[in-house]
């Protein structure tokens, strides 16, 4: 025997039911793109100011060492790359997109590491997780040779298994947490700022890409 509904709790389960819903639909539409671009502080600075992308997390993939550490991996040996994973909501902003912005903001003809930091840690690439997403990064990829009149190095490879950077990597571009450096104690972020313009990582992407370089300053 069904027993029906009573009308004073019927308004609430609708509620409950929409917000199910709209979560169930919030979910589906989250992607994750995963790139290398030399420093990760950069690459995730970068991209967490774009509209759509819900969060950057810097970190270690493409190579064969379980729990890979910075040292480690800096040192060599590892085959891992810098890394991010990028959380984006593809009703906002497209895999497609973020393929775009990623080649316009590195040096995809370098392939011994990005700007001042050097080694195979710091080389770029697209990790693709299925056929769609490389044959998005392919099609990306030839457009962007085809603008920057060059030839691109920047592979596509198959996605392996995302390793999360140590704590004190993520957000490192806005925090307030002191370090020591060369020139005495700074915050995180004022020492970010002052490695990046350093590293001339701005100078050589707007030197490469001009107008169309979506994050130089």
């Amino acid at each position: 025997m069904n027993t029906p509904i009573p009308r004073t709790i019927l308004p609430f389960a609708l509620v409950f039911f929409g917000l199910f819903l709209q979560g169930t639909q919030a979910e589906a539409e989250e992607r994750k793109a995963y790139f290398a671009g030399g420093c990760f502080w950069c690459v995730e600075s970068d991209f967490e100011a774009l509209a759509g992308v819900h969060e950057v997390v810097s970190g270690y993939t493409g190579g064969t060492t379980a729990n890979p550490t910075y040292k480690a991996v800096t040192k060599g040996g590892t085959g891992h790359y810098e890394a991010v994973e990028i959380s984006y909501d593809d009703s906002v902003i497209g895999y497609d997109q973020l393929l775009h912005h990623f080649f316009r903001s590195v040096d995809p003809t370098d392939d011994g590491g990005q700007f001042c930091d050097r080694g195979d840690s710091y080389r770029t690439a697209v990790f693709v997780s299925n056929s769609a997403e490389r044959a998005a990064a392919e099609m990306a990829k030839d457009e962007a040779e085809r603008d920057l009149g060059r030839m691109i190095v920047t592979p596509v490879l198959d996605a392996s298994r995302f390793y999360v950077a140590e704590d004190y990597h993520q957000d490192y571009y806005k925090s307030k947490e002191l370090v020591l450096t060369r020139r005495g104690p700074k915050s995180k972020a004022n020492a970010y700022k002052f490695y990046r313009k350093a590293c001339r990582r701005d100078d050589r992407v707007r030197q490469l890409w001009g107008d169309a370089a979506p994050f130089a300053g």
